[in-house]
């Protein structure tokens, strides 16, 4: 199974580039944060998003390219923060780039695209978040205060 800590684990030691779909440049958003995070421990982020492609905006000082077949580099990891039905053809499309991995985002989980995926002989992750799998199997749950040890639902004044 590729949701085991044993491969998840695998999976984020060796595949080190990430495409990141749907990266939002709004930093209060999950993808942002979950990007930052990855890019802050030594992952390579490439951000996908077709609203701010060829803007010359970048996100997170990395070039935005409008879909994974524009990117011009290998990549490992093809982390989607779309809605399910999405997926299909994003999956299709990470294939044919050769990307080793699909990880769809906590709430998201396209049966297809994952049968898809592991019919190739790749992995295929869902309804998980790359940041805290990494987080969780590497040690890093303290960053950005969370697991502190404080269980309140006030915030301090």
């Amino acid at each position: 199974m590729v949701n085991d800590n044993s491969t998840l684990r695998n999976l984020l030691g060796q595949c080190r580039t990430i495409a990141v779909v749907g990266l939002s440049a709004e930093w209060h958003r999950p993808s942002f944060f979950a990007s930052k995070y990855m890019q802050s421990h030594g992952y390579k982020v490439i951000p996908v998003n077709p609203r701010y492609a060829g803007t010359g905006q970048e996100i997170l000082g990395e070039t935005v390219y409008a879909s994974l077949l524009d990117i011009p580099q290998p990549v490992d990891i093809v982390d989607i923060f779309r809605r399910t039905e999405d997926v299909l053809p994003l999956a299709k499309e990470a294939i044919g780039i050769g990307a080793k991995c699909l990880w769809q985002q906590i709430g998201v989980h396209n049966q297809e695209a994952d049968q898809l995926f592991r019919q190739a002989g790749l992995s295929s992750v869902y309804n998980r978040c790359v940041k805290i799998e990494h987080a969780r199997l590497f040690g890093g749950l303290n960053w950005v205060g969370v697991n502190t040890g404080i269980i309140t639902a006030r915030r301090p004044r």
